[in-house]
């Protein structure tokens, strides 16, 4: 009922949202003479933000159209190489005509959260990574645009696509997980390293991930353990509205998820959406673009199965089965322990208010016959979690220690 009820509000704003389209276009026009006065900024920042705040955010594009590589403009080209019912498998296919004589770069796969966000938050990420190797990236679908009759989707297929990507992509791959999927990566890539150790990646990155969620319990996790599963089920889990491809499927809505991240900072980002406000006033462009962009982004959520987030909830956060040794895969269990061939890198940071301290650390004590060389771990200083694969640092601090992993185990 909930997620009708957000629909059909979102419905009844529409026709006031292209009022308000409709008349910044007339105070835009360069022969207004209400354009450039006080009141004329102040009614452009005030139609402007009611607009943006009630506008329903589509997937945004990746929008990388070329990387640099040794001082030369490569072209690139996105391409799915390989689909499944849930996923795209996207490439980034650096031009044939970048420098001459280079050998092939290292593959990297990187798995992006699928708690809500789409893939192209990790658009940082990829751009810090495209110069130096051959990147891939996991791209989620939306279950609210996944029709019914289609196959469902929980934990043990992710660990699955994990899997089989990872297949697809041969042995000198290194996977790069962010955050949520820490978890599936480390149970793929153990049940890789017990039975099919040719085929395993050669390195792995865990980025502010929940494997351990008893290590620097955070907001999110005490949220997580203060209910029953049985509550998340009644009060969390929607039904589709008509008017969508996936109409009656079970899923966790995005906008719900959307609401606890903006409400566990909750102040800054009101102060955020004043300051837009004030760019407008004044005409601050600069500044005002870089904020609509980030927003841009965080406002974008899509829908995720309700199978899959459930189990994850259970699994992850409430009962911490792969810890614990208890995380079976289609009724196998997932050793940690087995890992022997794949590297492990952990990257944790110190003000992270979702994953906290510790608890990505954790898949270290657990891949214990794993030679201690290829055991690293790093905490960043002084960001939170997002700046762990985006943004100034971790563009000057992240990415470089990840790279020189990679290479030390390629």
């Amino acid at each position: 009922m909930l997620y009708h009820v957000y629909e059909m509000q979102r419905v009844a704003l529409a026709p006031m949202r292209m009022a308000a389209t409709g008349a910044l276009s007339l105070l835009d026009l360069p022969f207004n003479p209400m354009r450039e006065t006080p009141i004329g900024r102040l009614s452009v920042a005030t139609l402007d933000s009611f607009e943006h705040s009630t506008r329903a955010f589509a997937k945004p594009a990746f929008d990388l159209p070329y990387t640099t590589i040794d001082g030369e403009q490569v072209a690139l080209h996105e391409e799915v190489v390989a689909r499944q019912p849930w996923c795209d498998l996207l490439h980034f296919r650096r031009d044939a005509d970048g420098p001459n004589g280079r050998q092939p770069d290292t593959k990297v796969l990187m798995v992006a959260p699928m708690s809500g966000h789409y893939a192209t938050l990790l658009r940082g990420t990829v751009e810090a990574f495209l110069p130096d190797h051959d990147v891939y990236i996991t791209d989620w679908r939306d279950a609210r645009d996944m029709p019914l009759i289609g196959p469902d989707f929980d934990l043990d297929d992710y660990v699955d696509y994990i899997i089989g990507f990872l297949t697809h992509l041969g042995p000198d791959c290194h996977v790069i997980a962010v955050c949520q999927p820490a978890v599936p990566v480390l149970a793929a890539v153990s049940l890789m390293n017990a039975g099919m150790p040719l085929a395993a990646p050669r390195s792995m990155t865990l980025i502010g991930g929940p494997i351990d969620t008893r290590e620097g319990p955070t907001a999110v996790n005490a949220f997580a353990k203060s209910r029953n599963l049985d509550w998340f089920r009644r009060n969390v889990i929607h039904r589709v509205p008509f008017g969508n491809m996936g109409v009656m499927r079970q899923v966790y809505p995005g906008f719900l998820q959307l609401a606890g991240f903006m409400a566990m900072n909750l102040d800054r980002h009101v102060e955020a959406h004043w300051q837009m406000f004030q760019h407008l006033v004044e005409g601050d462009g600069e500044p005002l673009a870089a904020k609509r962009t980030f927003y841009d982004e965080y406002r974008a959520v899509m829908d995720l199965p309700a199978a899959y987030y459930l189990q994850t909830i259970e699994r992850v956060f409430q009962e911490h089965h792969l810890p614990r040794g208890l995380f079976h895969h289609n009724g196998e269990v997932v050793a940690p322990a087995a890992i022997d061939r794949t590297a492990m890198l952990t990257v944790e940071g110190e003000r992270d208010d979702i994953s906290g301290i510790g608890q990505t650390r954790a898949a270290h004590a657990l891949a214990h016959n794993l030679a201690p060389e290829k055991h690293a771990h790093w905490e960043q200083p002084g960001v939170g979690h997002y700046g762990l694969f985006n943004g100034r640092r971790f563009n000057a601090d992240v990415a470089p220690r990840i790279k020189a992993f990679i290479a030390q185990h390629a």
